[in-house]
Formats: structure tokens, sequence, C-alpha cells
């Protein structure tokens, strides 16, 4: 067995770890949570779940990186729409860190670190299941 093929079986499963992980970061802030998280903390996770999704309904076998042909624009312009809406989710979430760590009302800088946390985590176990999965 060489490694592509262990990383096609033992790979889905690290992703799905790491994808656990940081939603479980941002489940324990919002318990532990003194005060109530409005729904705005909520939405950069829930868009880098939406980008690792985007991402991960396009095929790698399916892109064409030749430079002189057309090729698939449509897919291209899907993955890159999908990388916009991740990294736009996590400079949301290093935004929302530094407003709850300038703010002393709202949630504590915990709430921030953990949504900044499940962005990261969020967006590496889309990577890692978009390297591993195959046809």
């Amino acid at each position: 067995m060489d490694l592509a093929e262990l990383w096609a079986i033992l790979g889905p499963a690290v992703a799905g770890a790491v994808f656990a992980t940081g939603w479980w970061f941002w489940v324990d802030a919002v318990v532990c949570s003194s005060v109530k998280v409005s729904f705005v903390h909520y939405l950069p996770g829930i868009f880098a779940s939406l980008a690792a999704l985007m991402f991960n309904s396009v095929r790698r076998e399916d892109i064409d990186y030749s430079p002189y042909e057309e090729g698939e624009w449509r897919l291209k312009l899907w993955l890159f729409l999908a990388y916009v809406i991740s990294f736009v989710s996590l400079a949301a979430s290093v935004g929302l860190l530094i407003q709850d760590a300038l703010v002393k009302t709202g949630p504590s800088s915990w709430t921030g670190t953990a949504g900044v946390l499940q962005c990261v985590f969020v967006l590496i176990s889309g990577l890692i299941f978009w390297t591993s999965h195959s046809d």
C-alpha cells in the first residue's frame, strides 16, 4: 500500500476530525460565554463551512491547468468564489476577535479566538478532504 492509497483511506477521517474540532471550539465558546453571543458571531463559521462544501464539490480531475486553453471557466469561477468566501469568513472572524477584545460589554475574547480557530480548522479540513478524496 503506497502513500496515496493510505491518504485516500485516512484523509476523509482526518478531515472529519479536524472539522469537528473546529466546531467544538465554537460550541465550547458559546456555551461558556457569560453573555448572549449574537448571530453575527456565528456567520464566519457558517460561511467557512459553506466554502469548504463549495470547493469540495469540484473534482480535481475536472480542472484544466492549461494556460492557453479556455478550459472550464465556470469551474474556475466556482472555485474562485469558494476561496473568496473562505478568506472573507476568516477575515470576518479576525475582525470579530478584535471587536471582542476591545469592547467590554460583548462576549469575551475567547469567543473571538474560538471563532478564528473554527474558521481555520474548518477550512483546513476542507482542504484535507479535497486533497484526499478520489473518484
